[in-house]
């Protein structure tokens, strides 16, 4: 890399030289040592997201998952690690700053000083790069005439543009509804009766059900699984969904389901729950014959989107009664949430049946300390995890170790797995429609650079009509999709769903 020729280091030493006197060379030594620094800054925060969501930092849209990373420190690292460590990550972007804007101005100094020699040696740098550039010259695979940041700053700035323009078109895509104008009695009437739940299960992505290191722990799960709940009279049909979403964000992949729009960034998220777009789940509350509820336990503030979702009552994470610790991120161990909505929704006396959508994060990262199984019997407030959560691994270990992380990842689904299937056989009846998938895939340190994006995605019923409306699908029975099962955008589903099970397309609303 040393033998590189950067352009941007030519023009800048170009302009300081043409430059007659000092204090324009120090104010314009000053902004290049300011840009460079700021250069080097996005660089480290496209590394961060890479890392996490499997792509580059977007300059208009990601500033606010910032402050979800500093919640995600805390819950892994503890209120005193996270403080140390943004203290630490300031400090060393203020030292990045100064050293960098003082390098600068003393190159500048030195350039001034010796005027013959800089221009000189300024003009031969030129037509070396100009030469290499022309020829192609490289060395150890990498071009000698290096024009990094200035392609850089070319590719942030269209990024920028695109995002800028792609909110526009997005809203009119957002507007434009074959099921908008459709009247509620005509909307899923193959399922009048039945309760539907939709359930989300965090990062549980095509990895765990492939990779090598942890797909064996997973699929015996998903098999043992699907034996037992055919035991119990349900059945199963799975496939694959592409997420608009990596490795994080998983509200994003929560709206692309639900809605049936590709909801891929925040300024998208933010447009189309602003809207009155139909979601899937608010489907069902326009019939009028279902009630319609949230369990949220990742949800530890204000969430005005439930409107959005068609939910008719939310229960967040202070809403569910735990009393229990938390386990890193997770507010609440999954077999408690969903006993929780058993005992809120479920098994409650209803005129009529229930639609929910329930969020499980036992499998959100770090993976550490885990929950594990206890008899359903002995929940009650939860308090009995405190030793269970002070016995588990420590969440930095976890995550200095790629191997142990996908590992305790593996658990973690298997978890979250064993404790849907669970509830499903002990409370599930003749009217249960089960329809859970993963959000994401799970970070890059687990699912490498090349996974895609796919997730399982399953329905499950005792009555075979559920399931027979969907045979075309061409879905894998039971629990596992297959390799070459189909594989769908996740915004397809909503629409497949609801056409499958009767609902009539009445066209874009008025005025759309």
């Amino acid at each position: 890399m040393f033998v590189r020729v950067p352009v941007e280091a030519i023009v800048t030493a170009a302009v300081l030289l043409a430059l007659p006197r000092r204090r324009p060379r120090l104010a314009v030594a000053v902004a290049a040592g300011l840009a460079l620094a700021a250069s080097t800054a996005l660089n480290v925060l496209d590394m961060g997201f890479y890392e996490y969501l499997g792509r580059r930092f977007d300059l208009v849209l990601d500033w606010g998952l910032l402050d979800d990373a500093r919640s995600y420190l805390r819950d892994a690292m503890g209120p005193a690690g996270a403080t140390l460590l943004l203290i630490g990550a300031l400090a060393l972007a203020a030292a990045l700053c100064a050293a960098l804007t003082l390098a600068t101005v003393r190159l500048s100094g030195v350039l001034a000083r010796h005027r013959t020699v800089a221009v000189r040696s300024t003009l031969a740098a030129a037509v070396v790069w100009t030469l290499a550039y022309a020829l192609g010259v490289q060395f150890a695979g990498l071009p000698v005439a290096a024009d990094n940041a200035v392609a850089l700053a070319e590719s942030r700035v269209r990024r920028v543009q695109a995002t800028l323009r792609d909110e526009a078109a997005f809203a009119r895509e957002a507007k434009a509804d074959v099921f908008a104008g459709t009247p509620g009695e005509q909307l899923v009437p193959d399922l009048r009766g039945k309760d539907v739940l939709f359930v989300f299960i965090e990062s549980y992505g095509r990895k765990a059900v492939e990779d090598p290191l942890i797909s064996p722990g997973v699929r015996r799960t998903l098999d043992t699984a699907t034996d037992g709940l055919a035991e119990a009279g349900f059945a199963a049909r799975s496939g694959w969904l592409t997420s608009s979403t990596f490795g994080g964000s998983s509200w994003l992949g929560h709206s692309t389901f639900l809605s049936g729009l590709w909801v891929d960034s925040q300024q998208r998220y933010a447009t189309v729950t602003s809207g009155d777009h139909l979601t899937l789940t608010k489907a069902f509350q326009k019939t009028g014959d279902w009630r319609t509820a949230g369990i949220m336990p990742g949800v530890q503030k204000g969430w005005p989107e439930a409107a959005f979702y068609g939910l008719d009552t939310v229960y967040d994470a202070f809403e569910l009664g735990y009393r229990g610790p938390k386990f890193s991120w997770s507010t609440m161990p999954d077999q408690y949430a969903l006993e929780a909505f058993q005992r809120l929704e479920h098994g409650r006396p209803r005129t009529r049946p229930l639609m929910a959508e329930i969020i499980l994060t036992s499998s959100h990262q770090p993976w550490s300390p885990l929950p594990r199984m206890v008899d359903w019997e002995d929940l009650g407030d939860g308090s009995l995890f405190g030793p269970v959560e002070r016995a588990g691994t420590d969440p930095a270990d976890v995550i200095a170790d790629g191997t142990r992380s996908k590992q305790e990842y593996g658990k973690s689904i298997q978890y979250s797995l064993t404790s849907l299937t669970q509830w499903l056989r002990r409370y599930g009846t003749e009217d249960t429609v089960l329809v859970f998938l993963g959000d994401h895939q799970p970070i890059v340190r687990v699912s490498g650079h090349d996974a895609g994006r796919d997730v399982p995605v399953s329905v499950v019923a005792k009555d075979p009509e559920v399931l027979e409306r969907i045979a075309d699908w061409g879905w894998t029975d039971g629990l596992r999709p297959a390799e070459d099962a189909p594989v769908w955008r996740m915004s397809d589903f909503r629409d497949r769903f609801l056409t499958a099970y009767g609902s009539t397309p009445g066209g874009p609303r008025p005025g759309g």
